[in-house]
């Protein structure tokens, strides 16, 4: 029988026998429930006992109902009993609740198992049936009394609708006690969806809650009704069709994110198709057909209208597959996350990864306080604010150094929360100190910002001009302006752009600057590029139209890092001066060192002229693109990862599976058998050295085993 299929997985036991072959080459299998039948002399006919309903069973009192009690009922074919017969004459001996022997089987049957799984039955019926450790045989036995008495005297009649919606409720419960297996949780979504076509107006189903299985009944019926209708596919019932269908399997970031992946999917949805897709009828009619789960019932037809069965159709399905697909790669690296060890969907890391249509009550309320305080930090402190307070934000303690994830976590909370950093070391090239400083700027980025020429050039410019503005320890306010009119007079800088150097300005003004690498680079130069950058060194200093000998001092010291001829200063700063058409006495520059203290500056020094400025931003953004290494500023290496590789019998293990996305649980079982092997630290073992290599799980497990095939070749590469 097809409708016995379905139930191969179960269990681990197995009760097809190995097959022989006959006279014609044919081989030949049989199938059988478990032990035999035990002889039962009772005659009494059987009864269904409701909740209240009290009877006594060797001793134990059982008073919760949902059972047939009694010796007299057989299966509806007519072949033996029926399976959840409770047969008070047969024998019991105590046991545990948690109880399990060979005589479950696939179908168990109450006249069938052991005296011993019986004790342990009984004792689960007097309880509250709320354990969960029992063994999953009892629980189905329970459950085929329920669904006989749906299937059978339901529809006959003898159920009121107050015992209906009773055992809908309990059904409910059952599943969500025992839901964690995928066939309790399949079989029993199936008798709620039947019950709910049985009796529409007593019970029903939220529209996102079908089962999620090729044979989901109220999927089936609801799309079929709505296409008659004419109406548009709702982005819930898309939603249960992508999950719904034989064809297409949902990738681990749809199934381990699966809250996630469900409000993300019908916000896109929304977006593509407005109030849904409309769907012309098809000619195949549609057909709700009920597989049970007892051995004991026969599959059951719905007499209903004449409505079509657009759920085979493949044209509408790969509209939503391709939405679909979309938003599983927009979950990647939130899943990926979540995959990691001791994650929890409410870390503020993670809810960072969540794509901006995604969104939870602890996500409003992070970025709510973040806004509230980057807002009063701009308004008071021009965004400047040290990272340790940055970080409080983030809900973990604060690390001890910063690295490629904690700057991502920095950067993507600002962005999150509409703001950008400064420095951002994706388009800096720098990155602070834990103990450092960062600046916070309103607008951010943008998520497609892509820094141009200009921006590094003027970056590097603002990098070297900063280093000489503070060299006195005091910025002057012709230094600043001139340092940000380097902004601000570039036609070639677009408006965030502009945004983001000022805030990576004002960072580099208040931050200690650092120039290992620098003499090193420098050293490369020939003496026009160091000639460009000794001018810009000079007119920084000059900008607030005087010198004094400690300038001059800290000038020369400067030369010297940078690998520049110290005794060229004075020199330097005539040129300077002259070539802007200013006569400044030579005395003055030659009393620097002696009484004369300070001397002033025409305007026209103050200005640089376009094409100078030019030349030497060209210069430094080929000196400066990679920034230095070492001290406050650390150049930002990719982290490399280091594994050991798998030992022989998990590599034997992982490379089987690699021959299917999907397996059974019990197959995979039997498979890590052969290795000594046990499947859960098989699956923990090869999640770990997956971990070491690509930063995620290749193996997901949900009652079947997938095979995440894309981590499968980053694993390769």
């Amino acid at each position: 029988r097809a409708d016995l299929a379905s139930n191969f997985s179960r269990t681990d036991s197995s009760h097809v026998n190995e097959g022989n072959e006959d006279e014609d080459g044919l081989a030949t299998f049989t199938i059988s429930y478990g032990y035999d039948e035990e002889k039962s002399n009772n005659t009494t006919p059987a009864i269904w006992l409701k909740p209240g309903e009290t009877i006594t069973i060797h001793g134990i009192e059982i008073s919760g109902g949902n059972f047939y009690f009694g010796g007299k009922l057989s299966t509806i074919d007519g072949y033996g009993t029926e399976a959840s017969l409770l047969d008070d004459s047969l024998p019991i001996e105590k046991e545990e609740l948690n109880f399990e022997d060979e005589s479950l089987g696939y179908w168990p049957k109450y006249i069938s198992i052991s005296p011993e799984s019986r004790g342990a039955y009984i004792d689960w019926l007097a309880s509250d049936r709320n354990a969960t450790d029992v063994p999953l045989g009892y629980v189905f036995m329970y459950f085929y009394g329920i669904e006989r008495r749906i299937l059978v005297d339901s529809i006959n009649g003898e159920v009121d609708s107050d015992e209906f919606i009773y055992l809908f409720s309990e059904v409910a419960r059952l599943k969500e006690l025992y839901g964690s297996s995928y066939s309790v949780a399949n079989y029993m979504q199936n008798l709620l969806e039947f019950m709910c076509l049985l009796q529409p107006d007593l019970v029903n189903i939220e529209s996102d809650g079908y089962g999620y299985n090729s044979e989901s009944l109220l999927f089936k019926h609801k799309l079929a009704t709505l296409v008659n209708a004419g109406e548009p596919v709702s982005k819930e019932l898309a939603l249960s069709w992508v999950k719904c269908n034989q064809y297409y399997n949902l990738r681990t970031p749809a199934r381990r994110c699966e809250l996630e992946f469900a409000q993300l999917f019908k916000a896109r949805y929304s977006q593509k198709y407005q109030s849904g897709i409309v769907i012309k009828p098809n000619k195949t009619r549609l057909k709700i057909n009920y597989r049970p789960a007892s051995s004991s019932l026969r599959g059951f037809s719905l007499t209903q209208e004449d409505l079509p069965d657009p759920s085979v159709l493949k044209a509408p399905l790969k509209k939503l597959i391709a939405i679909s697909d979309a938003c599983t790669e927009e979950l990647e690296a939130y899943s990926r996350y979540l995959g990691k060890k001791e994650t929890s969907r409410k870390d503020v890391a993670a809810l960072l990864l969540l794509p901006p249509d995604v969104s939870s009550q602890e996500n409003i309320n992070i970025i709510g306080k973040f806004t509230e305080w980057a807002n009063q930090e701009i308004e008071q402190n021009k965004g400047l604010v040290p990272i340790s307070e940055f970080w409080k934000h983030m809900g973990t303690p604060l690390p001890s150094k910063l690295n490629k994830k904690e700057l991502e976590l920095i950067a993507n909370l600002a962005s999150k929360a509409g703001y950008g950093v400064a420095p951002d070391s994706r388009f800096h090239h720098v990155k602070p100190k834990i103990d450092g400083e960062l600046v916070i700027f309103k607008g951010g980025h943008g998520e497609f910002f892509e820094p141009s020429p200009a921006f590094n050039e003027v970056g590097m410019a603002l990098r070297l001009g900063a280093m000489v503005a503070v060299i006195d320890s005091h910025l002057d306010d012709a230094e600043l302006s001139l340092l940000n009119n380097l902004i601000d007079h570039d036609i070639k800088l677009s408006p965030v752009e502009k945004q983001s150097l000022h805030a990576y300005l004002t960072w580099r003004l208040n931050t200690p600057s650092n120039m290992t690498g620098l003499k090193v680079r420098l050293a490369l130069l020939d003496e026009q590029a160091k000639s460009a950058v000794s001018n810009i060194l000079l007119r920084v200093a000059l900008a607030d139209g005087k010198i004094d000998p400690n300038e001059i001092k800290q000038l020369e010291k400067l030369y010297t890092t940078l690998g520049l001829d110290k005794t060229k200063v004075t020199s330097d700063l005539h040129i300077s001066t002259s070539t802007k058409g200013t006569e400044v006495a030579s005395q003055a520059i030659e009393d620097l060192d002696g009484e004369t203290s300070v001397f002033k500056l025409d305007d026209t020094i103050l200005a640089l002229h376009e094409t100078e400025t030019k030349d030497v931003q060209n210069m430094l953004g080929s000196i400066f693109v990679n920034d230095e290494a070492g001290g406050q500023e650390e150049l930002i290496i990719p982290e490399q990862s280091e594994h050991t590789g798998l030992d022989t019998p998990h590599q034997s293990v992982f490379d089987a599976l690699l021959l299917n996305d999907k397996w059974l649980r019990e197959d995979v079982e039997e498979l890590c058998k052969k290795f000594g092997l046990m499947l859960d630290g098989a699956i923990e073992t090869i999640n770990d050295w997956s971990f070491e290599i690509v930063d995620a799980p290749v193996i997901d497990e949900d009652g079947d085993v997938y095979i995440d095939q894309e981590i499968v070749e980053e694993l390769k590469g």
